[in-house]
């Protein structure tokens, strides 16, 4: 009997919980769940192996049509599988906001998801946002998980998801979801006093995972994401004197100097991209790996954990850390045969020159293989010498050494005084389009005046990916 069939002999299967409930396993059983009565009789299991280490994975792919010769790859597209099932009450992203942005075009130009309304879970602030595009010969439906608070349980971040038609008018939710179909939050900080993600939780990157037994249709989405807890990390020296906290807050509202709290890679996984379990890693906390040794680059926290399929058998993860010795923000890269335990591999981005958009060192980056020349293409968040964030562009043959900017410039900064992001722009996105003219849209997050946050959206000149314009509108 060879390999495979003796993984698939060995499966075993679980039933996701519900986002508050989300359990951490690391050989799955199967488990109750306690979802709405109206789901009960619902068939809602994942069939995985029982051993990951020996777990043999594919991808299932997505943004492309579907090729009727091949074994229904994009199936995935229909994960929505109970179209009966009744909906919460979810506010457009055009809804009125908590407080409302400038009414003039220029100022919310790139702006495609405001904060959310009063009393919902995403009020207080917004960002990270990891968007997916699927199609099908009907439709094309876009999927955006992202990380959220709100106004009235500032301590309670958590992941959610949005859903759209056309990747610019978003439907949301204003709490937890209550059906497969549902849009709103869709996992919360761990409740485990000894986990590492109890603080904040950062979504990376959804990758849709398929093993080679099992059909496209029975794909599951795997969720790497950083876990935050609330030990801070003591550094001293001029670097952090410029008033920026992490995670991913840009300024200190109270004019203070920032916080650094520690992170680790995490993984989750879900049938629906609602309901999600987290698969424990190999350290005590849970999390994938841990930081570095003393005087490693990585030595006080992982974050950002952005994962890319290259093969069977072969992942990348592209992963950001403060390097305590040069004083810079750097990012690195791992390998993984399975996706669950990896090997570090090194730094592959530092500090740019004297004067660079990112001299300070490049975070949250965003990788894709292009499907047009098979070429990595990397975007991240550059910080500059005075604390600048903008977004800027690194492209590598292999993915793995020889990382070259594709120019010294940014190819998206803050926008003008009055803008809505004129406080600076990272986290973020890449997303190749189809098409002849190989169109990308990067998605990101944007602070404005107050510490005010939106995700926006720019699209590139055509396959010139040099230069990114801030989405104004659809043009015929």
């Amino acid at each position: 009997m060879d390999a495979a069939s003796i993984a698939t002999s060995s499966m075993k299967t679980i039933n996701f919980l519900s986002p508050s409930t989300t359990q951490r396993t690391t050989n799955p059983t199967t488990l109750t769940s306690p979802r709405p009565s109206n789901e009960a009789t619902k068939s809602n299991v994942l069939t995985f192996y029982s051993n990951p280490r020996s777990y043999s994975i594919s991808l299932a792919r997505c943004s492309t049509k579907p090729n009727t010769n091949t074994e229904d790859q994009n199936s995935t597209f229909d994960i929505d599988s109970n179209p009966e099932a009744p909906k919460q009450a979810k506010p457009n992203s055009s809804d009125e906001p908590s407080s409302p942005l400038p009414s003039s075009s220029s100022s919310s130009g790139g702006l495609v998801f405001d904060l959310g309304t009063g009393n919902s879970w995403d009020s207080e602030d917004i960002g990270s946002p990891v968007v997916k595009r699927f199609l099908s010969d009907e439709e094309e439906r876009w999927y955006m998980w992202y990380y959220g608070r709100s106004k009235s349980n500032p301590g309670l971040d958590s992941i959610g998801l949005a859903v759209s038609s056309n990747g610019v008018h978003w439907e949301r939710g204003v709490g937890p979801v209550q059906t497969s179909r549902d849009v709103g939050t869709v996992m919360n900080c761990s409740q485990d006093w000894w986990a590492f993600d109890t603080f904040s939780i950062r979504p990376s990157e959804v990758v849709i995972m398929s093993s080679t037994k099992v059909r496209a249709s029975s794909a599951v989405y795997w969720l790497y994401y950083a876990g935050f807890c609330s030990e801070e990390a003591e550094i001293s020296g001029k670097h952090f004197d410029l008033g920026f906290e992490y995670p991913e807050r840009f300024l200190d509202e109270n004019g203070g100097f920032g916080k650094i709290y520690k992170s680790l890679p995490g993984l989750a996984i879900s049938q629906d991209g609602r309901y999600w379990a987290r698969i424990e890693g190999e350290h005590h906390s849970g999390a994938l790996f841990d930081v570095g040794s003393e005087k490693e680059w990585d030595s006080l926290f992982i974050a950002s954990p952005q994962v890319v399929f290259h093969g069977s058998g072969d992942l990348r993860m592209y992963y950001h850390s403060f390097d305590v010795g040069l004083g810079k923000f750097s990012i690195g890269i791992a390998r993984s045969r399975d996706g669950i335990k990896w090997v570090k591999l090194g730094k592959i981005i530092g500090g740019g020159e004297s004067g660079a958009f990112d001299e300070l060192g490049g975070l949250n980056a965003s990788v894709v293989r292009s499907r047009k020349d098979g070429k990595y293409l990397m975007a991240y968040e550059g910080v500059s010498g005075n604390g600048e964030r903008s977004i800027g562009l690194a492209v590598s043959l292999d993915g793995l050494n020889d990382w070259t900017r594709l120019q010294d410039q940014v190819v998206l900064e803050a926008s003008e005084a009055n803008g809505w992001d004129n406080k600076g722009v990272g986290s973020p996105c890449l997303v190749q389009m189809d098409g002849e003219e190989d169109e990308w849209r990067v998605y990101y997050k944007g602070v404005g005046n107050g510490g005010r946050t939106g995700i926006g959206m720019a699209v590139s000149h055509g396959n010139d990916v040099k230069r990114f314009r801030r989405w104004t509108g659809f043009h015929m």
